[in-house]
C-alpha cells in the first residue's frame, strides 16, 4: 500500500479523465492522495473532490506563484477553508525565487502569514522551495511554530536534509529521484531515514523515468518507491508501507485496510 502525499488532482489536465486516473491509482494499491490546492479557486476543487472519492484529502493554500494576488479577503476566505472535514495540511506555501510570477518580497510576506494561519488551524505545512533554500531555512528557523511539517519535492543536498530533519521535517521525494542525472537526490534518498520520508507524484508534473515530459498521475507514486527502494536495499512494498505510515502520522490520514473501491 502506497500513499500520493501531494499531487494536484484538481487541475485541468484531469478535467477528461479524472475518475479514471483515481480508479489506476487504486488499482496500483495507492490508499490515499492528498490534492493540494495552490489558489483559493484550486483549494475549493480540491475540497470537493475530497467529498467525492473516499481516498483523496486536501492541502489547502497560496503556491509562491499566486502569492501576489492573496489579499486579507483571499487568506480569510482559506482560514475558512482550512476547518473543512478532510483538509490535513496547509500549502503549499514557501518561496519560488526561480520563476518569480510573484515578487519575492511579496512571497516572503504571504509566507511568513500563511505560517502564522497554519499555527492558528493548527495543521501542518508543505513546503515549496526553488532556488530559495537559504531564505525558506532562514524563515523556517525563526518560526516557533509547534507543527511541523514537509518539504514538498526536496532539491536540496544531504546538509539542508539535515537541517530540516533536525527541526522535525519530512523529507518528500518525487519523480526526479528516477532520473539518471539526479545523483545529489540519490544521495539524499540514502542518507535520509526511511521513517523521515515520503512520496509524492507532484501530478501532473514531473513523471518519473520512463514516462519522463509525459502528464504525471498517482498511481506512479510506485515508480518513486521502487527507486528508493533500490537505493536503500529494500523492497518498494517496504518503502510504500513505512512512507504510508509517515503520511498517516504527519496528516493524521487514517488507515485503511483496503483500497476503497468507488
Amino acid at each position: 500500500m502506497y500513499i500520493d502525499s501531494h499531487a494536484h488532482l484538481e487541475m485541468e489536465e484531469y478535467d477528461k479523465d479524472r475518475d479514471e486516473v483515481v480508479a489506476r491509482a487504486r488499482e496500483a494499491k495507492i490508499e490515499a492522495i492528498v490534492t493540494v490546492g495552490t489558489n483559493l479557486n484550486d483549494c475549493r476543487k480540491a475540497i470537493a473532490l475530497t467529498q467525492k472519492y473516499d481516498d483523496v484529502y486536501a492541502a489547502i493554500g497560496i503556491h509562491p506563484h499566486e502569492t501576489k494576488s492573496a489579499n486579507k479577503q483571499v487568506l480569510d476566505e482559506m482560514k475558512k477553508l482550512a476547518r473543512e472535514k478532510k483538509v490535513v495540511a496547509w500549502g503549499e506555501i514557501g518561496l519560488d525565487l526561480y520563476h518569480r510570477y510573484s515578487p519575492p518580497e511579496v512571497q516572503m510576506e504571504k509566507f511568513v502569514e500563511q505560517l502564522a494561519l497554519a499555527e492558528e488551524v493548527d495543521l501542518p505545512i508543505v513546503v515549496h522551495i526553488r532556488e530559495a533554500h537559504e531564505q525558506v531555512k532562514e524563515i523556517l528557523c525563526a518560526w516557533q511554530g509547534k507543527k511541523r511539517g514537509v518539504i514538498h519535492c526536496f532539491s536540496g543536498d544531504i546538509s539542508l536534509a539535515r537541517l530540516y530533519l533536525d527541526r522535525g521535517y519530512f523529507i518528500s521525494v518525487a519523480g526526479p529521484v528516477t532520473f539518471r542525472n539526479a545523483q545529489r537526490l540519490k544521495d539524499v534518498v540514502r542518507y535520509v531515514p526511511l521513517d523521515c520520508l515520503l512520496i509524492e507524484t507532484d501530478a501532473p508534473f514531473l513523471s518519473p523515468h520512463p514516462y519522463r515530459g509525459g502528464r504525471n498521475e498517482p498511481a506512479r507514486v510506485t515508480l518513486v518507491a521502487a527507486e528508493i527502494a533500490a537505493l536503500k536495499k529494500l523492497t518498494p512494498e517496504e518503502v510504500g508501507k513505512v512512507t504510508a505510515q509517515n503520511t498517516r502520522l504527519l496528516f493524521g490520514i487514517p488507515e485503511r485496510p483496503t483500497c476503497i473501491e468507488k
